[in-house]
């Protein structure tokens, strides 16, 4: 097949008219075009009045070997981008691997293992989906909070109550990025997130699709334990032995995944008790902001943007004068900033929106970098860091998410009435001075951010911008170190794996880790059939 870059279309061209701008590309006849798919779609908007879409198609041509002669930039032949799992391993596994944790990281490593015979156990501390969703709920209306299943905790992990966003700036020369994708496609995701430039899935639509994956992890011959909290390791001779859960129940095994998430810091300090080699690592802290999703499809696509374009989104970052990166992060068009707080007196928030992205506002994190020089070089001491601030917003907010306008918050004084944006959030929330929870370093370069970047959406400062707070669990403030060449940790036997070990930093990113973790194990162990 041949690749064909850089095909640009009307928002609203059929498949026939694409077909005539692929022959026009190519040079060639209609009749000689035998078929093609879209492998990237993205938006060109620079020209406000004359808005396209971008296309990359790969091509079946009658005379492909003619076409290719020509030497153009814009046509090549479509590369090889096929995921392989090579089982390479010598030493027979004589138990089953275990993988604590059914985040994206852990039900990829769980997929492909099981597909190739290593029927691993899945440990989660939370509950299934349907039944976690409940619970969430509860906790949304009612306040009251299960501190094993939660936002942050459950089956899907935290990206379950998130935009389901993913994109990932991880190079992929080994195509993880696009083999878990099409895993996601299989799984029941729109097939769309194949080919569009920001590909998001909703957290509604990601439900079904984690509920399916656990399906055919199953069918492969792996098996799901909910409710089970890693509580302890078993070491003997630096290697992995067995594994305590819910403090009563061993468990033997040679093989233990850590896919642990962002937010077990029980388990950091389990771990760490245990000696296993970690350290800290930068994260970031903030707040997420809400405007008027109209306001930023204007800003982004022109005041008359034709209606069928998606929703808009945006992504900034600023150096501030105290030397200070901020960026917003985990953008969320069209939805709900969340309460996703996972321990009892501490509070955290998150953005969640459905696959329509169809509510009244978009909201994003604005987040400002920390380093270990804030806060210590003990491998916990980034944990307490977030803790405190994180008692900070629950006493300041009284149990509710603490928001505040941008006037407000600029003045330094108590909100005490929405102006022309409604809050789009879940969780009940308060009017809260945030000045009284984030150090003076974060408040100062997030209002000279949002300042700076009304440069390049107009209004993104305006002073009834609502502000809430705490957005601390943008990844995870530690590294769990493990070997480039083995993948294991200081401890063999254990893989550490994802976001909270410190190796990715979304759903994609996440999901690629869980396969490079299942291929470290491959290159050790023959599968257990």
């Amino acid at each position: 097949m041949i690749r064909v870059r850089q095909v640009k279309s009307s928002l609203n061209s059929t498949g026939d008219e694409l077909l005539k701008q692929l022959s026009n590309k190519l040079k060639i006849d209609i009749d000689d075009i035998l078929g093609f798919k879209i492998n990237k779609q993205s938006i060109d908007a620079r020209e406000k009045e004359n808005i396209m879409y971008v296309y990359e198609f790969d091509v079946e041509v009658k005379d492909e070997n003619k076409i290719l002669k020509r030497k153009s930039i814009d046509i090549l032949k479509t590369p090889d981008e096929e995921y392989i799992f090579k089982i390479t391993g010598k030493e027979k596994l004589n138990k089953r691997p275990v993988i604590i944790g059914s985040g994206p990281a852990g039900l990829f490593c769980a997929y492909i293992m099981s597909k190739n015979g290593y029927k691993p156990l899945i440990l989660e501390r939370g509950e299934d989906i349907d039944n976690r969703i409940k619970t969430v709920e509860k906790f949304w209306r009612d306040g009251i909070l299960n501190k094993e299943s939660n936002v942050q905790f459950g089956e899907g992990g935290a990206g379950t109550f998130s935009d389901g966003k993913l994109n990932t700036l991880v190079k992929d020369s080994s195509f993880r990025n696009k083999k878990a994708l099409e895993i996601f496609v299989e799984c029941g995701a729109p097939e769309e997130i194949l080919y569009v430039n920001k590909p998001h899935i909703g957290t509604d639509l990601l439900r079904d699709v984690v509920k399916n994956m656990r399906n055919k992890i199953i069918e492969f011959g792996g098996e799901f334990k909910f409710n089970s909290c890693l509580t302890n390791i078993n070491i003997l001779d630096n290697k992995i032995k067995s594994i305590e859960v819910n403090n009563n129940e061993v468990i033997l095994t040679d093989v233990l995944v850590l896919a642990i998430g962002h937010s077990s810091r029980d388990t950091f300090r389990m771990l760490y008790k245990n000696k296993l080699d970690m350290s800290p690592k930068p994260f970031a802290i903030g707040v997420r902001v809400q405007h008027d999703q109209e306001m930023i499809n204007v800003s982004q696509y022109g005041e008359n943007y034709p209606k069928e374009l998606p929703v808009a989104s945006y992504k900034l970052t600023h150096k501030a004068k105290n030397g200070r990166g901020v960026y917003t992060f985990c953008m969320c068009p069209g939805g709900f900033v969340v309460n996703s707080s996972s321990e009892e007196h501490r509070l955290a928030i998150n953005g969640m929106s459905n696959h329509s992205r169809d509510e009244k506002n978009a909201n994003s994190a604005v987040i400002v970098t920390i380093s270990p020089d804030d806060f210590g070089t003990n491998p916990l001491d980034g944990v307490i860091y977030q803790e405190k601030l994180e008692e900070l917003a629950y006493n300041k907010g009284k149990g509710n998410i603490p928001v505040q306008l941008f006037k407000d918050f600029k003045e330094n004084k108590l909100s005490n009435e929405y102006k022309s944006i409604t809050p789009v959030l879940k969780g009940n929330y308060k009017f809260t001075n945030l000045h009284e929870i984030l150090p003076e370093y974060i408040s100062d370069a997030i209002i000279e951010a949002l300042e700076a970047w009304n440069n390049k959406i107009k209004g993104f400062s305006n002073d009834d911008t609502i502000l809430a707070a705490i957005e601390s669990r943008t990844s995870s403030p530690l590294k769990i170190h493990r070997d480039e060449m083995t993948g294991e940790s200081s401890i063999q036997g254990i893989y550490p794996c994802g976001e909270g070990a410190g190796y990715a930093g979304g759903i994609t990113s996440s999901a690629m880790d869980g396969l490079k973790v299942a291929e470290y194990i491959a290159k050790k162990y023959i599968n257990i059939i």
